[in-house]
Order: C-alpha cells, then structure tokens, then sequence
C-alpha cells in the first residue's frame, strides 16, 4: 500500500523541477542558430574517432540550404514547445490516482470531437449544485471547472475552449430542471457535465423520483442533436455515506439513467472511496470540516481525472485528433 498523501508533494516536485530544468536550460540559452546546429544529428562515430567539435557542428549547420537551416530551427522551436508542455502539464497535475481496475466507460464524444478536429469553439456546461460552484475551494480557481477548463486546454492548445459554470449550492434535480432551458439547452454546449444527487440523499428525497427527473433532462438536452452529456454521481463524503442506503440506490440509478440514454458518467463516489479505503487517504484531506465539500486537493483530483476521461473519450472516436491512445495516470516518482 503506497504511503501518498495528497499535500507531500515537496519530494516529487523538486525532482520534477529538477527535471524540467534539465531539459529546458540548454534550449533557453543558445541562439536559435546553435538550436539548429543541436538539432543536426551527429555523425556515426568509430572506437577510435574523436566527436566533432562544437564549432565544426555549427559550421556543418551554417553550410546547409537556408530551407533546410529554418526545416532544422522549426524542428528545435517545436522540441522546446514540447519539453515546455509536458513541464507544464507535470507542474499542473496533482499526485492522483484512479481506482484500480473499476473505471466505467465514459463512451465517445462525438461532438466534443467533431468540433476540435473542426477547429470550432467548444463549449462546456458544467451544471450541478455546491460542488461544481466550487464551496469549499480556496480560490475560484481551484474548482472543478476551472480546473478543467485549465487542463483540456493544455491538452489541446489550439482549441477555443469554454467551460461555464452554472453550478448553484443546495440544489438538486428538481431545482435544476426549472433552470435547464435558459442555462444548458440555450446556451447550445457540446457537452453538458451534469453533477447531480447529493442534496437529494441528503434531504432524503426518493432517488427513483430523481433519477426520473435526470432522464427527462437528458432527453431534453438530446433533442437538440448536438449535445454530449456526462453525468456526475454524488460524492463520497461522511455527510453523504451517513445515508449509506439511499447513497448507495441514487449511485446505482443514475449509473442505470446513463446506461438507458447512452450517456457518459464519472463515478465519483466510487473513485472517492478509493481514495480513502484503498489508497488510504484519511478523508478529511480531500473533504473540508463540514464532511460534505470537497476542499482544493479533492476537487483537483476530481477534475484530472474527470479531465483524463474526456480526454480519452475523445481519442476514441479517431478524427485525428492528437491525444494519447491511452488515458494519461500519474504515478508517484
């Protein structure tokens, strides 16, 4: 069992930046001409012949083609924008795990996809209660969806990306339907996030009542056509798990809402408690003290791998475009 904690991190990111540094120190102090004499490959050397030196490299540079001298700086320029994502991405990301061997299937995006081989704005509703507004949180931007939004767009760097947040606190799915016209379906989105359930478990309302009221919305926002749609379960928290049995039915039938209408879902309570119970991570460092709220850890856990979901979904429907074939995991160095 690994020891992990979500706020040691002290270790891993002074080998994280030490490796960062690594390998942009050489890029940001040459020239660009010394960028492309790097960028030439050497020259096949026996056991008793000496390298070249640095000045017959940038002579052999100097006396290519001009075309071919900026074919060698633009492969160099691009090298250093990946050495700086993939700094970037490394720096953005939390220590977080997935549970082992219990990911759903969040389906393919086809519309989400559609729109970025398209070069086409893609637009996000992330639509819920407390915890997509983000209660708990620090900062606004360190909820869900700003974190989200910060992460695909790293993803795909070219991309119009807009995640709107249209999360409200102590609502739940009799509430939300009264706003889904104006803030979801007028608002035309590719993909609609749709967390959902905890107020209802709390206020000990029927879950088949809510479930029925979840299917007619995703009905609704269908009809249009051009919508994805993700459902989000509720979170794994001692607020919500002191209410084991209708947690545990609300759980199981969004799974079935989603399953019925072929939409997507992230099962959050279950990656919860595989914080806690298998990656032994005491609660209340990803829930704060009113054991119900996520607080910054929780949320940015949540959203990586929510955002690593979306981003394989994606990949699957091979539009060509550029994304890992599989979903990218952190592990702890």
């Amino acid at each position: 069992m690994s020891s992990l904690r979500p706020f040691c991190l002290t270790t891993w990111l002074a080998a994280a930046a030490a490796a960062a540094l690594l390998l942009l120190a050489p890029v940001s102090l040459a020239p660009a001409h010394a960028q492309a004499a790097q960028a030439t490959p050497a020259p096949a050397q026996t056991a008793d012949s000496a390298p070249a030196s640095s000045a017959q490299t940038t002579a052999a540079a100097a006396s290519q083609p001009p075309a071919e001298q900026r074919g060698l700086t633009s492969r160099a320029i691009d090298k250093v924008k990946q050495v700086a994502k993939s700094a970037g991405d490394i720096f953005s990301r939390v220590p977080c795990l997935a549970p082992k061997g219990a990911a759903k299937a969040m389906g393919s995006l086809p519309h989400v996809a559609n729109k970025l081989v398209a070069g086409k704005p893609v637009v996000i509703v992330a639509f819920g209660s407390s915890s997509t507004a983000g209660y708990g949180a620090s900062s606004p931007d360190f909820n869900y969806p700003n974190r989200l939004a910060a992460q695909l767009r790293r993803q795909y760097p070219t991309a119009d990306i807009s995640v709107i947040n249209a999360g409200v606190g102590g609502e739940d799915a009799p509430e939300m339907m009264k706003r889904l016209q104006k803030e979801v379906i007028d608002v035309h989105p590719d993909l609609v996030i749709w967390q959902v359930g905890t107020n209802a478990v709390l206020r000990n309302l029927d879950p088949g009542d809510t479930a029925k009221m979840v299917g007619d919305g995703i009905s609704r926002i269908q009809a249009g056509g051009g919508t994805d749609v993700v459902l989000v379960d509720p979170q794994y928290s001692p607020q919500v798990t002191q209410r084991a049995e209708s947690a545990g039915k609300m759980v199981k039938l969004l799974g079935k809402v989603a399953e019925l209408r072929h939409v997507g879902i992230f099962p959050r309570f279950e990656v919860m408690r595989d914080w806690h119970e298998k990656q032994a991570i005491p609660v209340e460092s990803f829930v704060i003290s009113d054991g119900l709220h996520m607080n910054d850890w929780g949320y940015a856990c949540f959203a990586q791998l929510l955002g690593d979901d979306i981003i394989h979904s994606v990949g699957q429907i091979k539009l060509g475009v550029n994304v890992p074939a599989d979903v990218r995991t952190y592990r702890p160095m």
